[in-house]
């Protein structure tokens, strides 16, 4: 029994497969060779590329652009804005947000290219991490991480690998 939603004006690639009671938005794309797997739901406009691979309970507000390769874990939220790079990981439970204090819409998160976010990491409206950087699971980032780098912490700070290992 397949309960799916599927707009008639989605564009879905080649060899996509979708799992069960999904629902998928006016306008949004869904590049060749992606997995989307159950309670998954694509608002308007997200845009999503080649080979991803989408997991259980994965939302989306809309208007979001997911690039080539990515891979969201379960129960992540993304939201209205949101841009993530190509071969970027995201871990569990993610949250992006996309409004200030004042209810206003900023926008999401740009996440770069080949970035990992940890499991039950929150990412502030607005913010942008580089490329090849990582985000300490559990980590809560209110400020833009430039490339190639390691944050982690309430809220994250660099973390600079030489200095904030033990040594025994």
């Amino acid at each position: 029994m397949n309960m799916n939603k599927i707009s008639e004006s989605a564009i879905i690639g080649d060899n996509v497969q979708i799992g069960e009671f999904v629902i998928i938005e006016d306008g949004v794309e869904i590049g060749d060779g992606t997995v989307i797997k159950n309670f998954v739901e694509l608002r308007k406009n997200t845009k999503v590329g080649k080979n991803c691979y989408i997991d259980s309970r994965v939302s989306t507000s809309g208007e979001c652009e997911i690039g080539d390769g990515v891979t969201l874990r379960y129960d992540t939220i993304i939201a209205r804005g949101c841009k993530i790079g190509d071969n970027t990981y995201i871990a569990p439970r993610v949250m992006t947000n996309n409004l200030d204090s004042g209810k206003k819409q900023i926008g999401g998160a740009h996440i770069g290219e080949n970035c990992f976010i940890g499991t039950n990491a929150v990412l502030h409206h607005g913010i942008t991490i580089g490329n090849n950087s990582v985000i300490g699971a559990m980590s809560f980032v209110t400020k833009n991480i430039p490339s190639n780098e390691i944050w982690l912490d309430i809220p994250a700070k660099f973390f600079k690998i030489n200095e904030n290992v033990e040594k025994n």
